[in-house]
C-alpha cells in the first residue's frame, strides 16, 4: 500500500463545485488533490441555469471571460397554462449589477472550471474513489481505490466532500440528512426543435385539470447551440423508475436514474401536447428520468472534515439554485482553508462555514420546495426582490461570528455583499473602471474612502497607523486601496498618490469620479470597508478621525494573532 502524506486538502468529486474548491485553494498557493470516481467527464447537461452572483464569484478569480464566451444569455421566460401565454417575465437586474443570467451546461461548465484549475499544475485524479477515512487532531487519513485497483493511503490535512447526494464524506461523518423525496418523475432530454419562439427565454408550459391542478408540465432552458434546449417533463408510466429507487442502499432518490431512458418519439408526444406551437424535435443528446429530493445537513463539518453541495443540500431544479449555491459554498470555505493551511486563520474561523453556509442551505431548501409546490409565480415576494434573489445577489452573512456587528445606518452593512460600481478612475487610464476590476484577482481588501488623504487632513494624519493595523492584524495579507470621493479635487488626489507604506510601495488610488461609489455604499463621511475574498463586507468602519482599534478587533477574528516580534 502507498502512503502519501503532500497535500493539504483532498477534494472528492470533480463537479462544479469540487472544481471550484479545488481551483480557489490552487489560485492561493495551497497544496490541493482532487479524486472522482468517474474514469470521464459526463456529457450531460444537467445543471444549467448560471446565476449573476455566481458570474461574479468567476470574475473575483479570473475565469468570467471563458464562461460568458460559452454561455448563452438567458433573457426571460414564457408561462403558457392551457396553452394560452399568461405571463412573459424578463430576467432583469439593477444597472450596477455586472452580469445577467446565463444558461451553461453542465459538461461545459466543469470543462472550463477543469481547465482552469488546469492553469495551477493541478488535474482531476479520475477513476480514484474515496473509500474511507478517519481523523484525528492533526489530520485525516484517507483510503482510496486507484484506476489500478490498488489501495492508497493519504494522510491529508483537510478533506472536502463535494461528492454528491450519496455523498461517502458525509455517511462517513454520519451527519444527518433529513428531508422527504417527491413521488413525481421526470424526463431529461438535451435536443432540438424548430420552432421560432424568440431565443434567449424559457419555456414553462402546464397543463391544468378540471380542479385546477397540475397534471402536465414542459420546462425548456435554451442551450448554446440554434433551437437547443434542456428540457423536462412528466414521465409516462412506462418509465418509471419508482421500483427501483425504492431499493436505493441509502434510500436517497434523487438526481439522473439507470434504467431506460425515454426516447424521441416520448418527448415529441410531450411537444404534441404542450409546446405553444407546433415543433419538431430532432437531434437528440441524451436522455434520462430523474427524480427530486429536499435533504439537508444538520452541520456542514466536523472537525477537518467538510462537505459542500450535493453532499450537503438536495432540492427540487427550481430556479436554477442548487449548483449556484454549491459553487458558494466551496468559495465561501476555500478562503478559510487556504488560511487555516497556511496557519493564519483564527481558530473559530473554520466554524464560520457552516454558521455561514448552512443558513443559506436551509433558506434555499425551503424556497424551492414551495416553488415546486405553489410556483414562483405566486411568491408573496415584489417581482424585483424575486429576481434579486433568485439571482443569489440578496445572499448576506449578517450575524456571522467572522464579520463585524451590522450596526445600524444606510447602504451595505457587514456581511452584506459588496455591490460593484461604474466610473473608478485611476493613474494612468483612459477609461472608467468598476470596482470589480479593482478587487479582482485580490483577497482582503481594505477600501478607503474619502475626499482626501493628505498628511494635512484628519483622516491623512490617521492613515499610516490604520494601514499598518490593517498590514499586521492580516500577517501582511491584506492590500489597501484608496478611493477618492468625486468632489476631491487635483490637491486630494496629488496627496493620494504621495502616500508611501512602509515598504517603499505608494497606495493604489482611484477616484470616483461618477459617485456612483458614494450612491451605492451611501458613503456620506470617510469610510473604510473591509471586503472578504468572497467579496462580502467583513467591516465598515468610519474614517473622522480613522479607527485602528476596531479594525484590529475585526481582523482578530479572521486571523489567527500575529507571532511576537
Amino acid at each position: 500500500m502507498a502512503h502519501t502524506y503532500a497535500t493539504d486538502v483532498l477534494v472528492v468529486g470533480a463537479g462544479p463545485v469540487g472544481l471550484t474548491a479545488a481551483a480557489e485553494l490552487r489560485r492561493r498557493g495551497v497544496r490541493c488533490r482532487i479524486v472522482d470516481r468517474l474514469p470521464a467527464r459526463l456529457p450531460f447537461a444537467k445543471a444549467v441555469g448560471i446565476q449573476p452572483r455566481t458570474l461574479e464569484v468567476w470574475d473575483r478569480m479570473g475565469m468570467v471571460r471563458a464562461a460568458l464566451e460559452a454561455a448563452v444569455p438567458m433573457r426571460g421566460q414564457f408561462l403558457y397554462v392551457n396553452g394560452v401565454e399568461k405571463a412573459r417575465t424578463e430576467l432583469s437586474v439593477p444597472p450596477e449589477v455586472p452580469y445577467g443570467f446565463a444558461a451553461l451546461p453542465q459538461y461545459e461548465t466543469e470543462r472550463i472550471l477543469d481547465e482552469f484549475l488546469g492553469r495551477f499544475g493541478t488535474a482531476v485524479e479520475r477513476g480514484t474513489e474515496l473509500v474511507s477515512f478517519t481523523q484525528d487532531a492533526d489530520g485525516v487519513t484517507c483510503r482510496l481505490h486507484t484506476p489500478s485497483g490498488a489501495q492508497e493511503e493519504l494522510r491529508t490535512r483537510y478533506l472536502v466532500g463535494c461528492d454528491g447526494a450519496h455523498s461517502i464524506v458525509r455517511k462517513g461523518l454520519g451527519l444527518t440528512f433529513e428531508g422527504g423525496a417527491f413521488a413525481e418523475e421526470y424526463m431529461l432530454a438535451d435536443v432540438r426543435v424548430d420552432w421560432d419562439l424568440p431565443p434567449g427565454y424559457n419555456l414553462r408550459a402546464m397543463h391544468l385539470d378540471d380542479e385546477g391542478a397540475v397534471d402536465d408540465v414542459l420546462v425548456c432552458i435554451p442551450l448554446p447551440g440554434r433551437g437547443r434546449y434542456r428540457m423536462s417533463m412528466m414521465v409516462p408510466p412506462e418509465l418509471s423508475t419508482a421500483r427501483q429507487d425504492a431499493a436505493a442502499s441509502d434510500g436517497i432518490t434523487h438526481g439522473l436514474q439507470s434504467g431506460r431512458g425515454p426516447a424521441l418519439a416520448d418527448i415529441q408526444a410531450v411537444l404534441d401536447r404542450l409546446s405553444p406551437q407546433p415543433t419538431t424535435a430532432f437531434d437528440i443528446r441524451w436522455t434520462s428520468v430523474f427524480r427530486i429530493s429536499h435533504r439537508i445537513v444538520d452541520r456542514y463539518g466536523d472537525g477537518r472534515v467538510f462537505v459542500a453541495g450535493d453532499a450537503a443540500h438536495i432540492h427540487p431544479p427550481t430556479g436554477a439554485q442548487g449548483m449556484n449555491t454549491g459553487i458558494q459554498d466551496a468559495w465561501n470555505l476555500a478562503w478559510k482553508l487556504a488560511l487555516a493551511c497556511a496557519g493564519a486563520a483564527h481558530p473559530g474561523l473554520l466554524a464560520g462555514y457552516d454558521a455561514e453556509r448552512r443558513p443559506v442551505g436551509e433558506e434555499v431548501v425551503g424556497r424551492t420546495v414551495r416553488h415546486a409546490v405553489e410556483g414562483m409565480e405566486n411568491d408573496p415576494d415584489d417581482p424585483a426582490t424575486v429576481m434579486m434573489r433568485e439571482a443569489q445577489l440578496l445572499v448576506g452573512y449578517r450575524g456571522s461570528p467572522t464579520v463585524a456587528p451590522a450596526g445600524d445606518g444606510r447602504g451595505p452593512r457587514p456581511g452584506d455583499r459588496a455591490p460593484d460600481c461604474a466610473g473608478l478612475t485611476g493613474p494612468g487610464t483612459a477609461y472608467p473602471m468598476r470596482l470589480y476590476d479593482v478587487l479582482r484577482e485580490r483577497d482582503h481588501v481594505l477600501l478607503l474612502y474619502g475626499a482626501g488623504f493628505g498628511p494635512g487632513s484628519e483622516t491623512g494624519s490617521g492613515l499610516d497607523e490604520l494601514v499598518r493595523t490593517a498590514r499586521e492584524s492580516s500577517g501582511g495579507r491584506m492590500e489597501v486601496c484608496l478611493v477618492l470621493a468625486a468632489d476631491a479635487g487635483a490637491d486630494a488626489g496629488a496627496d493620494a498618490h504621495a502616500i508611501v507604506e512602509a515598504d517603499g510601495t505608494t497606495l493604489p488610488v482611484y477616484t470616483d469620479s461618477r459617485g456612483e461609489f458614494a450612491r451605492l455604499y451611501a458613503a456620506e463621511e470617510p469610510t473604510a470597508f473591509v471586503i472578504r475574498p468572497d467579496g462580502y463586507l467583513g467591516a465598515r468602519l468610519p474614517l473622522s478621525p480613522p479607527a485602528p482599534r476596531p479594525l484590529a478587533a475585526h481582523l482578530a477574528a479572521v486571523f489567527a494573532a500575529s507571532p511576537p516580534a
